[in-house]
């Protein structure tokens, strides 16, 4: 792709916008674009609504990726006569909510009706749709809004008013290609997240049921029943209790004296995430030289939430120096080098959130909890160790690859933003873009 477009020093002009580039014009809405008024049929009139085929759009249909291919609620052919007439709105219409969450758009990927607080938008010649799909949501609504009205809304003379930038009509295309392209890719990347995570776990359930060999392998693999569920004959399942030391936190306490005591920081189960943690945000309090060497991490200490997000349990890779924990937290070490603490922590991912087991053993309190003895019961897997970590590598890698697509789509998100706030001010020209140069 050739390099021709950037951000430029030149003549500005001011406008009731700020400062934009000089071959730009400013318009207002009702002068650049005609739009209808949506309506909703009388509820008390069923007649309206029973048997209903064709959409209709509210507010809670506009959302996702900005393309309204379904709808949640139709009308009758009875409703298209009586109340709509001739205001269907076409395939590909632009739309936009005026009413509670203002500024919200989307395209029609149907034919439909929508409700009165969404208008569809027939942009004239000199304003080009898609350029108007972008810039609407990020108006500052704030100055259009009636006040004699209780609520977000913005009655019809208001609309008219909304002021709209006019680049040039190849500029604004220019500019509605860019962005598109970028959304577009997001949208992508946020699929392929979305079908990784389904992957993983599709694979968890394989391999903690059959063990690690292929999907075409399972069924030689002979199983047994358990109390965790089926299991591979030669896995041996056993109480947690068994095989890790647990630790409970230290309970903050405001009325305790610091005297003789040393301030380190110390993780809440905020900072726990799935196999995780994030040391962002600690607070701090004070141990004793017994509590510090009784309760300081050390490096692959296994950490699971008593209370919160119950179950929700991480792997502390020794992010920081002489950090502790508190009493919501338990710690697990294990007693002997057999058991991988990134596998116990996929199993607790795999048993508590696709299973839903653990957790009905919580005490059921006002704030439910797992406490120490209760946890030391869990029923855990123990296959050997070499297979342990062989499930843990398999799982791992769709885990990275999850962390990378995540991170390229927030990236994307990061590029999209900034391309809309500089794009729609002019501060980057696209003037002498050519959308078939992005092909090369």
């Amino acid at each position: 792709m050739k390099q021709k477009n950037q951000v430029l020093t030149e003549e500005r002009k001011e406008t009731e916008l700020g400062l934009l580039p000089n071959d730009w014009n400013v318009s207002t809405l009702g002068k650049v674009a005609d739009y209808n008024l949506g309506r909703t049929p009388p509820r008390k009139e069923k007649k309206y609504w029973t048997n209903g085929t064709f959409p209709w759009v509210s507010i809670a249909d506009m959302r996702g990726n900005n393309l309204v291919v379904d709808t949640k609620e139709r009308v009758s052919e009875e409703a298209l006569k009586n109340c709509f007439k001739d205001r269907i709105s076409k395939k590909g219409t632009l739309l936009m909510s005026f009413k509670l969450t203002i500024g919200r758009t989307a395209l029609l990927g149907i034919d439909a009706t929508h409700n009165e607080a969404i208008i569809s938008i027939y942009p004239k010649k000199d304003l080009d749709k898609m350029f108007l799909f972008y810039y609407l949501p990020i108006v500052n609504y704030s100055k259009y809004m009636d006040r004699a009205i209780k609520g977000n809304t913005l009655n019809k003379s208001k609309i008219d008013k909304i002021v709209v930038p006019l680049p040039p009509l190849a500029q604004q295309q220019n500019i509605a290609y860019i962005l598109s392209t970028v959304q577009t890719t997001q949208e992508k990347t946020e699929r392929l997240v979305n079908s990784l995570k389904e992957l993983k776990k599709s694979t968890m359930k394989h391999l903690f049921t059959y063990g690690a060999v292929s999907f075409e392998d399972k069924d030689k693999v002979k199983l047994k029943d358990t109390e965790i569920g089926k299991v591979p004959k030669e896995w041996e399942i056993d109480n947690l209790g068994n095989i890790f030391e647990v630790q409970q936190g230290k309970q903050l306490s405001s009325k305790e004296s610091k005297e003789g005591k040393i301030k380190r920081p110390f993780l809440r189960t905020s900072n726990l995430l799935w196999g995780e943690i994030n040391i962002s945000k600690l607070d701090y309090m004070y141990f004793t030289e017994k509590e510090l060497d009784k309760l300081k991490l050390k490096g692959e200490d296994i950490l699971v939430c008593e209370g919160g997000d119950v179950g929700r349990t991480a792997l502390w890779r020794g992010e920081l120096e002489d950090c502790t924990y508190q009493n919501h937290i338990h710690r697990l070490r294990p007693k002997k080098q057999n058991y991988d603490p990134t596998f116990f922590i996929l199993w607790m991912q795999y048993a508590i959130l696709d299973k839903q087991m653990y957790i009905q053993t919580a005490n059921r309190t006002t704030i439910p909890n797992i406490s120490s003895s209760r946890l030391k019961e869990f029923v855990i897997p123990f296959p050997s160790l070499a297979e342990q970590q062989q499930i843990a590598s398999i799982l791992s890698s769709i885990d990275k690859k999850i962390e990378a697509e995540e991170q390229k789509q927030e990236a994307l998100g990061q590029l999209f933003k900034s391309l809309l706030h500089n794009l729609m001010s002019g501060k980057i020209r696209v003037k002498n873009f050519k959308m078939q140069e992005v092909r090369e």
